[in-house]
């Protein structure tokens, strides 16, 4: 990694120090979140902000989540190395990213063709090679994809899709943000049991929307 682009020591820290203090508590992820670099992943005029626990644009009018947002929706996941996980809104790959590192495969799907190149290029250069980034309609899951141990949905959805749903394997964990696409959401998380789906409603948070079809530009 280029020096210049070396975070400061003391963002890392006060960046592990927020995680922990706002409740994240799972060593695995915070080893993750410790190791995978941010920096990489975020445009390169934000780079010094990239620790900061806040949100930050990226392309296509997107952006990437903020640290505690990533860190809980993952520790929600309870992921165990021979996971098959399913995200939908790749953007610039920080969350399969993050992912990656504490399962077995990871597809991710992205509508913006800009956001899956870039995405799958940047993953490919850092060594991520257990994930698959597809240009794709997260509402339309393709049927060859298979079903999965846990999927993640990181943008706003009005209501989680049956069809969604049916992709779980018994035992499986979903969390999607939940909601009106103009203000704020709520982190729904879902496991499927041999009755069902058992819902349980976590933390209020804001995502832009979950949109179907493929992006036509961009």
């Amino acid at each position: 990694m280029n020096m210049a682009l070396k975070p400061d020591p003391t963002e890392k820290m006060m960046f592990q120090l927020t995680l922990r203090r706002r409740g994240v508590s799972d060593q695995a992820v915070l080893r993750t979140m410790e190791e995978v670099p941010r920096e990489m992943f975020v445009d390169p005029r934000d780079r010094n902000e990239a620790y900061r626990d806040s949100a930050l644009a990226i392309a296509c009018g997107q952006t990437i989540s903020q640290p505690f947002v990533v860190a809980y929706m993952t520790e929600q996941l309870q992921l165990q190395k021979d996971h098959r996980v399913l995200e939908i809104g790749t953007g610039s790959g920080y969350q399969a990213a993050v992912l990656s590192r504490l399962c077995k495969q990871v597809l991710t799907i992205e509508r913006y063709r800009t956001l899956a190149d870039g995405a799958r290029k940047r993953l490919e250069k850092l060594g991520y090679y257990n994930i698959e980034v597809l240009l794709g309609d997260g509402f339309d899951i393709p049927a060859g994809a298979g079903d999965f141990d846990r999927i993640i949905v990181t943008a706003a959805m009005e209501q989680i899709p049956e069809k969604l749903l049916e992709r779980l394997d018994p035992g499986g964990i979903l969390i999607a943000p939940v909601g009106p696409h103009q203000g704020t959401q709520t982190l729904v998380r879902v496991v499927r049991t041999e009755n069902g789906f058992d819902r349980k409603e976590l933390v209020d948070v804001r995502f832009v929307p979950a949109l179907p079809g493929i992006a036509r530009e961009l």
